[in-house]
């Protein structure tokens, strides 16, 4: 039952009288409804519908906290900062609170505050208290290894900001994006790519079928196709963008898919609803 902090994740604070309508017109999730005790996949898009900044968002007191990739911190929050305008919320870093992850049922019961992560029941749980009030017996690869096995992907290990869409990096698939609520930043690209069906790149889980191991950013082929490139990586496995339309052309021809000199497998993420081709593992 492992715990493991994350020294690659950080909190941003938004609070205030304003802070859930704020919000809930600049980020892509739905804060409205977000439950206690929820940590609700979330992002900041550009203009353009691009993924700029992805977090997971919870609420705490009378606002929220999201937390996201520590070294991109401080520019989510200058950039929530510049929508604010009139909005009576104040937005700030938490350099005293550590983000952990707890899973396989884990049990949590130092004096902190744990909320279960929203985009797949898996996952397990987020831990957010001080460093050092509570133990750790896995590490963040750990971690890393169970989200790659799960096929979670994350912003700056799976894909780049302000070049993926949301839906390329499965955010419609794990609730990261409301498609009923009104109007935020990017929304209206989003919206069209979910009512035209026109997401043709998915991040998908990959594994090694032959010997030589997977490495993050080699290119993925079949036969004089490229499919995608390899994100995160972990032994065996590891997740990887995709054009489906090109894997099931490849699957349908009966060519091996190979990520340099390796041969390997593509399956669907188990929360998956997007049309995927068969056979399900090839290689």
């Amino acid at each position: 039952m492992p715990i493991a902090l994350l020294p690659d994740r950080a909190l941003v604070t938004v609070a205030g009288e304003d802070a859930t309508s704020f919000l809930q017109g600049v980020v892509t999730c739905n804060v409205e409804t977000l439950p206690p005790g929820e940590a609700r996949l979330g992002a900041l898009l550009t203009p353009q519908g691009k993924v700029l900044f992805d977090f997971l968002i919870s609420k705490i007191g009378d606002g929220f906290r999201l937390d996201g990739v520590a070294e991109r911190a401080a520019d989510l929050a200058k950039r929530l900062a510049l929508y604010r305008l009139r909005a009576k919320v104040t937005i700030a870093l938490d350099p005293t609170t550590s983000v952990a992850a707890a899973w396989d049922g884990a049990e949590t019961t130092i004096a902190t505050e744990a909320v279960q992560d929203g985009r797949l029941a898996a996952l397990g749980t987020r831990i957010y208290a001080a460093e050092g009030a509570f133990s750790t017996d896995a590490t963040e690869a750990g971690y890393h290894a169970h989200r790659i096995a799960l096929g979670i992907p994350e912003g700056g290990r799976d894909f780049t900001y302000s070049d993926a869409f949301p839906h390329e990096a499965l955010m419609d698939q794990l609730g990261g994006v409301d498609f009923r609520k009104g109007c935020y930043v990017g929304q209206e690209v989003v919206s069209r790519m979910q009512h035209r069906g026109t997401a043709r790149t998915r991040i998908v889980p990959i594994v090694a079928v032959s010997d030589g191991g997977l490495e993050s950013a080699v290119e993925i082929t079949a036969g004089q196709r490229s499919l995608g490139t390899i994100g995160s990586v972990a032994g065996t496995r590891g997740l990887a963008t995709l054009r489906i339309d090109r894997l099931a052309d490849a699957l349908a021809a009966g060519e091996p898919l190979r990520a340099g000199s390796t041969l390997i497998g593509v399956e669907r993420p188990s929360f998956a609803t997007f049309a995927f081709p068969e056979p399900l593992l090839a290689g």
